[in-house]
């Protein structure tokens, strides 16, 4: 496994390219979110691995005006990847504003949602495959993110099956996962073929693994049993220090130090 971390959650105190720096120093890779509000030269510069950054600036799934919006938005995040070289892209069931809130809310998913969803996501994966890159599909949950389209993991597993291509993947967050469903081994297991990246943070707090109710290293050991060779990411507030966040995820996924 090789393990990522947010810089949008840590090291807060410093200038955003000096906390790719300081992520990257430790030795681990870096998640962005919204690109189009940072410096991609200076991001550049860094030298870090960026693993993973938002694939679409605005838009939704499953309308066809926001559809269109999202795959236009899309080609421009494919854009920014290449200059990063970054290989993931995430997307959600819908735009989310600045407080993590839908663009459109959706109290009930309809059939015509499902099916359009599937055909935005069919046309961004062949967008990723020109691109040689990969658009990874995020699960969230209903209590950070209420009135979400397709929240549950149950949810972006049919659509990434629906899509069957190796250029739509899922982002599996446990963190979300654990609030919406639970019985996280078995979802590993039963999605394992068709992750692309894990996401990872403790519950209730959304802090480093050791901080709440997951038990992250019997994770890692599914992990381990199912050949997962994968990204593993820490998308988690520090509880303290942000280096020893760092360390008690990289213990609760290797269970050993540097």
């Amino acid at each position: 496994m090789r393990l990522a971390a947010c810089a949008e959650m840590l090291f807060l105190d410093l200038p955003f390219p000096e906390r790719v720096r300081r992520i990257a120093a430790e030795g681990f890779e870096v998640e962005i979110w919204n690109w189009h509000t940072k410096d991609l030269d200076a991001l550049a510069k860094t030298g870090a691995t960026i693993s993973s950054m938002t694939g679409y600036v605005t838009g939704t799934l499953a309308d066809e005006d926001g559809a269109a919006e999202l795959l236009r938005t899309a080609q421009r995040s494919l854009e920014a990847a290449d200059r990063l070289d970054c290989a993931r892209l995430n997307l959600h069931g819908t735009g989310l504003d600045d407080r993590g809130l839908p663009v459109i809310p959706a109290g009930t998913v309809t059939p015509q949602m499902w099916l359009t969803a599937a055909r935005t996501l069919t046309s961004l994966a062949a967008l990723g495959e020109r691109a040689g890159r990969v658009f990874t599909l995020e699960n969230l949950n209903l209590v950070d993110h209420p009135g979400t389209p397709f929240w549950r993991a149950a949810d972006t597993i049919a659509l990434v099956e629906a899509v069957g291509s190796p250029h739509l993947r899922l982002n599996l967050d446990l963190y979300h996962a654990q609030i919406g469903e639970g019985d996280l081994i078995r979802l590993v297991e039963r999605a394992i073929a068709l992750i692309g990246e894990i996401q990872v943070a403790d519950v209730p707090t959304r802090q480093e693994p050791g901080t709440g109710e997951i038990h992250y290293p019997a994770i890692a050991a599914a992990l381990r049993r199912l050949n997962y060779n994968g990204v593993v990411a820490m998308e988690a507030w520090a509880s303290g220090d942000p280096e020893a966040a760092l360390q008690r995820f990289r213990d609760a996924f290797t269970g050993s130090g540097r």
